[in-house]
């Protein structure tokens, strides 16, 4: 990792700009796009799709002038995104309950205790294990922190061993055992015992392999669905006109509209259930999503023939390692100064190209020179990912501290936990109106909204969201009758819960121009045969946020919690503004990194190498 404004390895090795036999995507946008049209400048790279014969090949001139559309999106993806959408359902619908589960105790109604933690008075709130608030955030960031380390196992197992589908098959099985370990947790007899710790904290884990193996996977299975690579100019069915269809445009939709399933199987899994939470306790509130999660398998089952399945490849990430390995060997230095001027060598990733090392290379260089550029590439969305953890300290505030100053506001009836379902009702609402209204008007005016300044745009954002919550935990402060202690305090502050829905709705905004282009810009950036590990790296700086995250748990309890928010909003904006300056050069270089050629590397074994590709294709 890098240093806060400092540059790390990653981002020094591709931060390279050769000037002889420059790659492709270290040109200019100029450069790049007259390189493409000029068969005698790179060898066109052999046409790997059906899709990719459709239309014409456009020149340099059509790919700057005429208008850019999105092709037609496969039915498939979307019976992906419905198993996606049901996963959602089981695991947001569990976790929105941990908060209350893990702080709260169990209601006294009466003078009786309540077995199963529900509470339907009016402003009780429902309880479990009564361990407090700190607790709880310890507890809410350590699932998070699991949850998105699992992918990088779950990405090693599908590139190299199973294959992305096999491995979500396994995912969902350990997802189904955690969900039947938080139901057990919530049996009357085990939450009464004093015993009910042990089978939630197992559930937690066990939950969290599976739902990390699964996102790891299934982001690149439906992205994969859609099979044209290169822009092709067709002829527009409605106007008439000569345009553009572009796989970046069609990759964009694909990934806005599966984001949105997500959001809809999380809102109607968190607002139905701690409902049932309230009103017939934990037990059934972990039972429904379990039940519904089992869902999962018999759709993929039903649909595998239909699918585009990318085969497992063998150890694809040791050679990329060694690459990296020898690209840097000789260039290390005492001096971080000369070290760093080595890395932006104009000889960095061209001396470890195959036809530059001829028959000096090693035997473990099974592949050609594009994968080499694809693999500088997919270093170089890593190094981009790196500040994300600052924007992900924001959107974790949702998790666990909004939903305990939720429960120090006026209710009127509503549960505290049901707030945080404002967040995805905002991109059920906010992505349709993206992808139909704002993208279309940006790309008529030929305004170039790239995924870099997308995600510095959702850092701000996500600054915004926490300067609200910050200002309303000080009027919290202000207003309640137990002062800078509410969260101990048996009376609210004379303040409607509603207000929450500023953070929650700008959160949400932020999600689709942070979270969402991150995932695509995984996809997009990565060699094909890589894809499932770059998308695991990307969730896996939402793991490094919580572990940063932990650093807050003592600001997380009163009368610190205006510090919390008002820490964290500034973080955000500090990381969005130097996430910019950071990358601004790969914004210049999108284009031309869009259209590097394809690799002949297969990779599916050690024994597989792109001269044999070759020859059994010739």
């Amino acid at each position: 990792m890098s240093s806060a404004g400092g540059p790390n390895m990653v981002d020094m090795a591709m931060s390279a700009e050769p000037k002889i036999a420059t790659p492709l995507y270290e040109l200019s946008e100029k450069q790049a796009l007259a390189h493409s049209s000029n068969s005698s400048s790179v060898a066109a790279p052999p046409v790997e799709f059906e899709a990719d014969l459709e239309g014409e090949e456009p020149t340099a001139e059509e790919l700057i002038t005429l208008r850019r559309v999105s092709g037609k999106i496969p039915w498939t993806a979307y019976t992906i995104a419905i198993v996606e959408l049901c996963e959602r359902f089981g695991y947001y619908g569990s976790q929105v309950l941990y908060t209350n589960f893990v702080q709260q105790s169990l209601p006294v109604i009466d003078g009786v205790v309540s077995r199963t933690g529900k509470d339907p008075r009016t402003e009780g709130q429902p309880g479990g294990l009564g361990l407090g608030q700190r607790a709880s955030f310890g507890i809410g960031t350590f699932n998070s922190f699991w949850a998105y380390t699992t992918p990088i196992l779950g990405a090693i197992i599908a590139d190299e061993y199973l294959g992305r589908y096999n491995t979500i098959f396994i995912a969902i099985a350990f997802s189904i055992i955690g969900h039947i370990l938080l139901v057990i947790s919530a049996i009357p007899a085990v939450l009464t015992s004093g015993n009910a710790i042990a089978p939630f904290i197992l559930g937690v884990i066990v939950l969290g392999f599976g739902t990390g193996a699964f996102k790891a996977n299934v982001s690149p299975l439906i992205a994969e669905q859609y099979r044209q690579t290169k822009p092709r100019v067709v002829i527009d069915a409605k106007t008439g006109d000569r345009v553009i269809s572009d796989p970046n445009i069609t990759i964009s939709r694909i990934f806005l509209y599966f984001y949105m399933f997500i959001n809809v199987g999380s809102l109607t899994g968190q607002i139905g259930m701690v409902y049932v939470e309230k009103y017939v306790g934990f037990w059934l509130a972990w039972l429904l999503p379990t039940l519904l999660f089992c869902c999962c398998p018999f759709v993929l089952w039903f649909c595998k023939g239909k699918y585009h399945l990318s085969p497992p490849t063998g150890s694809v990430l040791t050679r990329a390692i060694k690459l990296l390995s020898l690209a840097t060997k000789g260039k290390w230095s005492v001096n971080p100064v000369q070290t760093r001027k080595n890395f932006k060598s104009e000889h960095f990733w061209n001396d470890v190209k195959p036809s530059h090392l001829g028959s000096s290379k090693p035997r473990w260089m099974q592949f050609d020179d594009a994968w080499v550029d694809q693999v500088a590439r997919g270093l170089r969305a890593c190094s981009c990912f790196t500040w994300i953890p600052l924007y992900w300290l924001s959107y974790n505030q949702m998790n666990n501290n909004l939903v305990s100053q939720a429960a120090t506001m006026r209710l009127n009836g509503v549960p505290n936990d049901v707030i945080t379902n404002l967040n995805p009702i905002s991109l059920v609402i906010f992505i349709p109106l993206v992808d139909n209204f704002l993208y279309p008007a940006l790309r008529k005016y030929k305004i170039k909204f790239t995924p870099i300044k997308r995600i510095a745009f959702g850092f701000i954002l996500a600054s915004m969201a926490m300067v609200a919550a910050c200002v309303i935990q000080y009027y919290i402060y202000k207003e309640g009758p137990c002062g800078s202690h509410m969260n101990s305090c048996d009376e609210k502050a004379d303040i409607s819960v509603w207000v929450q829905a500023v953070p929650y709705v700008l959160v949400g905004f932020s999600e689709i121009f942070t979270s969402i282009t991150g995932l695509e810009f995984a996809f997009t950036k990565a060699p094909k045969n890589m894809r499932s590990l770059v998308t695991s790296y990307w969730h896996f700086m939402s793991a490094f946020s919580n572990a940063i995250g932990q650093a807050f748990v003592s600001l997380s309890e009163d009368p610190l919690l205006v510090w919390n928010y008002g820490v964290v909003a500034v973080l955000a904006f500090a990381g969005g503004v130097l996430f910019w300056f950071h990358q601004r050069g790969t914004d210049k270089k999108e284009d031309a990194l869009n259209m590097l050629p394809d690799s002949n590397y297969v990779g599916r074994d050690r024994r597989h190498s792109a001269t044999e590709v070759a020859n059994s294709t010739a």
